[in-house]
């Protein structure tokens, strides 16, 4: 199977070419650090060859809901280095994705209290998760100032070493999915007239400064970017995803780093119109508002030429063996409710290994 072989290029050398894609889970300390259970869970998924941790806030007024974790102070860099050193003791590799959330957010959702702030006043559709285990809807976002997002840039660039320093083999950019960087791409999100909105060039702006800044500061050999051309989720709109993201791939391709973390979608096939444009690592996420990526369809992707190594997210949280599954062809197991979100090991490191389920038959997978 390709997606068992080796990959080897300028910046990574990894065992296969499963990636475990980052996946929201909550299951942060009041003061924002990992949880012990973190490091269980993704030291249970090392045989991944690599490994994209769930969305981190690069400082708290990007912090999107409740429990959320983040990279911004010397505590949470402390605990994440217990987390990567769980990784690396088993053998993973490891990426911390920088995410933040921009519009996204509440004040009883952050550590500070903070409204949330986005490239303009437009709220989100969706309810927060808040800290006291309820839900609120999301308020009106400000719009944020030249200051606030230069100061956001500089964040981003903070979080990056904090996680070099913390053990992590490199960091991912979240650009995908609704989070900052996705507000000043997409259409609806970015309605300013400034230098930072309007045409191709100014709504890429941001994302190419982050890049630039991350870049700067932890090097390009420790920087992927996670892009989400098309994405409609939590309230998206980009009517013609095709000109802008071109543009921005040629920008990126000229920085260099690490890989490119593409989502396909449904209405602009991304990864058939961009693979051609982009001359570095390539990681296909094809399970984005779809069925879970099974490993029949990674391997599709990958005899395509589409992409080079395939994320895989629920697969993961239900088999930490998922690498040894897939090498032997057995059932996969599927994702329970109980658990998806929140504090403690059920659901999140208690799915048993099929060795351990082949020991004790009695357990459910």
């Amino acid at each position: 199977m390709l997606l068992l072989t080796e990959y080897h290029d300028r910046h990574l050398h990894l065992p296969n070419r499963v990636v475990m894609a980052p996946m929201t889970r909550l299951r942060s300390r009041p003061d924002g650090s990992p949880t012990d259970d973190v490091a269980t869970y993704y030291a249970q998924r090392a045989e991944a060859g690599l490994i994209v941790t769930e969305g981190i806030w690069p400082h708290s007024s990007g912090q999107s809901e409740a429990w959320v974790p983040g990279l911004a102070t010397d505590a949470q860099t402390r605990a994440w280095h217990t987390v990567t050193d769980a990784v690396h003791r088993a053998g993973g590799r490891i990426f911390a994705q920088l995410m933040h959330g921009g519009r996204l957010g509440h004040p009883q959702a952050r550590i500070d209290g903070t409204v949330p702030a986005g490239p303009s006043a437009v709220r989100p559709e969706d309810p927060v998760h808040l800290y006291d285990g309820g839900k609120a809807p999301a308020p009106l976002p400000r719009s944020m100032t030249r200051a606030e997002i230069a100061a956001a840039v500089g964040h981003y660039a903070d979080a990056a070493r904090r996680a070099v320093a913390a053990g992590f083999d490199g960091v991912e950019i979240h650009g995908a999915n609704s989070y900052l960087i996705h507000q000043f791409l997409a259409d609806n999100t970015n309605l300013r007239t400034d230098e930072y909105g309007g045409t191709i060039v100014n709504r890429m702006r941001f994302a190419l400064e982050v890049t630039d800044a991350v870049v700067a500061a932890v090097g390009a050999e420790r920087v992927g970017v996670r892009l989400s051309p098309g994405n409609p989720q939590f309230g998206m709109r980009e009517a013609d995803p095709a000109p802008l993201y071109r543009a921005l791939i040629a920008e990126l391709d000229t920085r260099r780093p690490a890989y490119l973390h593409l989502t396909d979608n449904d209405d602009y096939p991304a990864l058939a119109d961009l693979r051609p444009r982009w001359h570095g690592t390539l990681i296909a996420n094809v399970g984005e508002n779809r069925a879970p990526t099974s490993p029949a369809a990674a391997e599709r992707v990958l005899a395509a030429g589409h992409a080079d190594l395939v994320s895989f997210g629920r697969a993961f949280i239900a088999n930490p063996d998922l690498v040894d599954r897939i090498r032997h062809g057995r059932k996969l197991a599927s994702v329970r409710t109980d658990g998806l979100y929140g504090q403690g090991p059920v659901g999140y490191t208690d799915y048993p290994t099929w060795a351990e389920l082949d020991r004790h038959p009695a357990r459910v997978a």
